[in-house]
């Protein structure tokens, strides 16, 4: 059981570097003395998403057994476990969030615009991944295996519409965790290369045991966790490259063009100027 448990971790600490590899820049074109790309999603994405879903079919015969082994008294019984896992699953939401959005808010307090971009990315790489993993929740309608424990196939088409006990496929806390460490790491390279191998080690770790505490929990299978892992990982590669390389785009216009300015009851508001 043991050899369970290492093998869907090995599985899930794996996923980061099969999204990368898969993932290519997006088809770019000239623009002045800038490379801009033509779309965010590209042809090659399908295949990538292809990929992602055969990925997770093949590892759900595994399903059942790891769940089984997770939920040995051996592991359940362990207060240190149980504890880890509650942090680890707020990490992944709300703490991904807040922490993205929170330094999005430093950077532009502090004028560090390189902070603010960072923070902005990330965040919008959190978003995406939660819409991708949100939309296919509901339409999927799989059910956790706290409820249903002996059938990993138990899916019922737009189940995810009924009640949360139906919205195991993918899991949005890992999904979550993953957009963020994708999208740090890949900021982190940018503003700090000779950091990014140590830091990207740090990220993905936490991200993976975001995804181990809701297997632990009993609140998806091993194949939604991987699949969640995925998605979060391509929506963080794939936003901060497409900003990178269309510099100014209308969000980054409008969110990191703004300027703090003290209000008279003590708080803080973004000021926009427009120029004609």
């Amino acid at each position: 059981m043991r050899s369970l448990v290492l093998l869907a971790v090995a599985v899930l600490a794996s996923a980061p570097s099969h999204a990368q590899s898969l993932v290519a820049p997006p088809p770019a074109r000239e623009t002045g003395d800038s490379i801009r790309s033509e779309h965010l999603f590209t042809r090659r994405d399908a295949f990538v998403a292809g990929g992602f879903l055969a990925g997770a079919v093949l590892l759900a015969p595994l399903d059942r057994e790891v769940d089984d082994a997770l939920q040995e008294p051996a592991y359940q019984s362990r207060k240190a476990l149980s504890g880890s896992a509650s942090v680890f699953r707020l990490l992944g939401i709300p703490g991904a969030p807040l922490l993205s959005v929170g330094t999005y808010a430093t950077g532009r307090l502090l004028h560090r615009p390189g902070l603010a971009d960072a923070g902005l990315h990330v965040t919008e790489a959190i978003i995406m991944a939660n819409a991708v993993t949100g939309v296919t929740k509901n339409l999927v309608g799989r059910a956790r295996p706290a409820i249903s424990p002996d059938d990993p196939y138990d899916v019922e088409f737009l189940g995810g519409f009924k009640d949360d006990e139906h919205r195991s496929f993918p899991s949005g806390h890992t999904s979550t965790a993953f957009a963020a460490a994708s999208a740090a790491s890949v900021e982190l390279g940018r503003w700090a290369p000779e950091y990014r191998l140590p830091g990207s080690i740090v990220l993905y770790s936490a991200a993976t045991l975001v995804g181990v505490s809701r297997m632990y929990n009993q609140r998806h299978w091993a194949s939604d966790v991987v699949t969640g892992a995925a998605v979060g990982t391509f929506s963080g590669w794939k936003i901060v490259h497409f900003n990178h390389q269309n510099p100014g785009n209308r969000i980054d216009r409008l969110l990191l063009s703004a300027t703090p300015v003290p209000t008279a009851d003590g708080g803080m508001a973004l000021v926009w100027v427009i120029r004609r």
